[in-house]
């Protein structure tokens, strides 16, 4: 069977006093089935071990890496310790069918020759033995695993070949997904189970309404529905296997083209760069939409039109958050109504969000572009509460005419959404009790003397009963909990209350994601400069119709000089105060008037106070003198000092004290001091103290 070997003499006794490894491999598993005869003249080697002078013992056959294929080592176990023996001079003979047998890929093969040079280890095919150390055999060695990377590249370049022109024609056959299924005739038709179609279509139907594919799965969670599934293992047909939604499930789903009846080829690709020891799937890489080289429209039956495929990768695409490029990000939960969709005035980067304050409760816009990148200061930095309110006011006002029409559309979409449930619900129904009446006529088919098969088929039909029992119990608890029977005053009820608008807005079930989602179907983003003038935020509103507008509000300052109106303020007050207005007087005034403080917040007699001691203007005077009491029986200074027989100076040193209890009703008006007869002749006998122990001590 083997050629003689002509150098024989390449073999001396202290290579035969080593081992002699006999590498076995077959590059799938279809192989080692299929072709015994390229197995079993591989197992023959060692025989011819042998004939070459070694013990029987002392051969040892390496056939760990049967199945697995030869352009890596990374899977190969076998190759792996066979180049560790070679390392550790325990192999003086490595016998292979052919250098293809133990290498496809040059790397490994000189590898493998660097190793057997060094350490003295004999390499041999079915034709003769080869000794790395020997310039001629190593140049045959060389050109023989040239030969054999060239041949594998030949073969997987013929076949991708291939497969792609047959892919081109889309006729390649590819797995399809649940909810589609392919005949004996090569048809593809949607799956016959309406349960299967109803639930591929509810899981479109709500990522349409929620734009999210995590709140998708959050809403199958919250219903209790599952999802179907079709592992790809064993012969076809695969089975369809229900499991709880997972975020991968609901991903897997919408971005499949094969839903939208198109077929692809060449979605991924690999990328040697990204590959990682160890991880054999590891590199692959998908190409963009744009980008993938196969499509064929209309192939398949299709539960979505191509359009909506597109745009829902669009929003999958938008929902992941970057900063730096056009993408929003998904509505999240934080209290920011403009994250995501706020643009910065002055150098064009979407803007950060953070939230400062003990709790984090307080959203803060920046732009720290030119910082990250640069080194220089930030562009700006804008407080989210006023600005959302600015916002979150120009939204309603422009919802406000289609309050009415929005009211009936959420009346219609609860319908829709309760018909839709209860269809899930029906056809789970209807196929656990398929199931359990085919338990039923299987174990009605077996002969009753049977009993190995009886039993089993029995304890399958009481599963099945009890799984149908607990589905008709959850299908009426259900039908109880979530019945929507509306009558004409609760669509009245309803239509009421989509009509006040901004009680829906600020209801505690609405949350801040379901504000944010409901803006972003109004707003397409917001440009914000606060540095166009001092205390003001001019901002830019693009619409998603379109349009724009520009609007501006006063922002919150530190200080009266930075606030926008100041002068406005301060003159203001000079001319209230000509008209000797007191304190109080002149803040409602400014509030009626829209004038707001520093906090934007409303103005009282204290601040009116402080703003009057830093313009320099003294307080206003009530007309008329004050009497001794006044008709609350309580004293004014002038009374309190003449009824104890003081000045008036001193009555404010003991108010100021505490000696004297009286309030003002704000500042600047009369003081009145509770005073009772004891406490008059207490403070009488005070002062007549006082005066004598000063007399004495002249």
């Amino acid at each position: 069977m083997f050629g003689a070997d002509q150098l024989g003499s390449k073999t001396t006794t202290e290579h035969r006093a080593k081992l002699a490894c006999v590498y076995i491999r077959q590059s799938s598993l279809g192989q080692v089935t299929r072709h015994r005869e390229s197995t079993d003249l591989q197992y023959q080697l060692v025989e011819y071990a042998v004939q070459l002078g070694w013990p029987r013992e002392r051969v040892r056959v390496v056939d760990e890496d049967l199945g697995k294929s030869g352009t890596s080592v990374t899977e190969r176990a076998g190759f792996q310790n066979l180049m560790a023996e070679v390392g550790l001079g325990k192999v003086g003979l490595v016998l292979s069918f052919d250098a293809s047998r133990l290498a496809r890929n040059n790397r490994d093969w000189y590898q493998l020759l660097e190793l057997c040079s060094v350490f003295g280890t004999l390499i041999a095919d079915s034709e003769r033995v080869y000794d790395p150390g020997i310039y001629t055999d190593r140049l045959l060695l060389g050109l023989s695993g040239l030969m054999s990377e060239a041949e594998l590249h030949q073969i997987k370049k013929r076949l991708h070949a291939g497969a792609w022109n047959k892919a081109a024609r889309g006729e390649l056959r590819q797995p399809l997904p649940v909810g589609l299924m392919r005949l004996p005739t090569n048809e593809v038709v949607l799956h016959p189970n309406e349960e299967v179609q109803a639930r591929i279509r509810l899981v479109f139907d709500k990522f349409q309404e929620l734009g999210i594919a995590r709140a998708v799965m959050r809403y199958f969670h919250e219903k209790n529905l599952l999802l179907p599934s079709r592992p790809l293992r064993g012969p076809v047909p695969h089975e369809v296997v229900w499991q709880p939604v997972r975020n991968s499930m609901v991903l897997a789903i919408l971005k499949n083209p094969a839903y939208a009846g198109t077929y692809v080829y060449g979605r991924q690709t690999k990328d040697p760069t990204r590959r990682k020891a160890g991880h054999p799937h590891s590199g692959i890489v998908r190409r963009p939409l744009d980008e993938w080289p196969i499509v064929i429209h209309n192939t398949y039956p299709a539960y979505i039109t191509w359009e909506t495929f597109l745009a829902n990768q669009a929003q999958l695409a938008a929902n992941q958050n970057c900063y730096r490029e056009d993408r929003p990000g998904a509505p999240k939960k934080g209290q920011a109504l403009l994250q995501g969709i706020l643009r910065c005035g002055r150098c064009g980067v979407r803007m950060r969000l953070r939230y400062s304050g003990a709790r984090g409760e307080f959203p803060v816009y920046e732009c720290t572009y030119a910082q990250s990148e640069y080194g220089a200061r930030r562009c700006q930095e804008v407080r989210g509460l006023g600005l959302d309110a600015e916002v979150e006011r120009l939204v309603l006002e422009a919802l406000t005419p289609d309050k009415l029409t929005l009211a009936l559309a959420a009346l219609g979409a609860l319908e829709q959404e309760y018909a839709a449930l209860r269809r899930q619900r029906e056809l789970h129904l209807e196929r656990i009790r398929y199931e359990a009446t085919r338990a039923q006529r299987q174990y009605d088919a077996v002969e009753p003397e049977n009993r190995l098969v009886a039993r089993a088929l029995e304890r399958r039909w009481e599963e099945k009963l009890r799984a149908l029992e607990k589905a008709e119990q959850e299908y009426q608890t259900w039908t109880k909990q979530e019945r929507l029977e509306l009558t004409a005053k609760d669509r009245q009820d309803i239509i009421n209350l989509g009509a006040d608008l901004p009680q829906v807005w600020n209801a505690p079930s609405t949350t801040a994601a379901d504000r944010k989602q409901i803006l972003r179907f109004l707003i397409q983003e917001v440009i914000v400069d606060q540095k166009r003038a001092q205390g003001k935020v001019w901002f830019q509103i693009n619409w998603q119709t379109g349009a724009i507008s520009e609007h501006w509000y006063i922002r919150r300052v530190r200080s009266y000089a930075e606030h926008a109106r100041f002068e406005q303020i301060q003159q203001r007050i000079r001319e209230l105060h000509e008209e000797q207005k007191l304190d109080d007087e002149i803040a409602a005034i400014l509030n009626t008037e829209g004038f707001r403080t520093t906090k934007r917040g409303r103005f009282d007699n204290n601040t009116i106070w402080l703003l009057r001691q830093r313009m320099g203007l003294p307080a206003v005077k009530p007309n008329g003198s004050h009497p001794t009491r006044w008709e609350d029986g309580t004293y004014s200074v002038q009374g309190a000092a003449q009824v104890i027989g003081v000045f008036p100076g001193t009555i404010y040193k003991w108010l100021r004290t505490n000696r004297l209890e009286g309030y003002q009703l704000r500042k600047g008006t009369p003081w009145k001091i509770y005073l009772s007869p004891e406490q008059i002749n207490e403070l009488k006998d005070y002062v007549e103290r006082v005066r004598r122990s000063k007399k004495e001590a002249l």
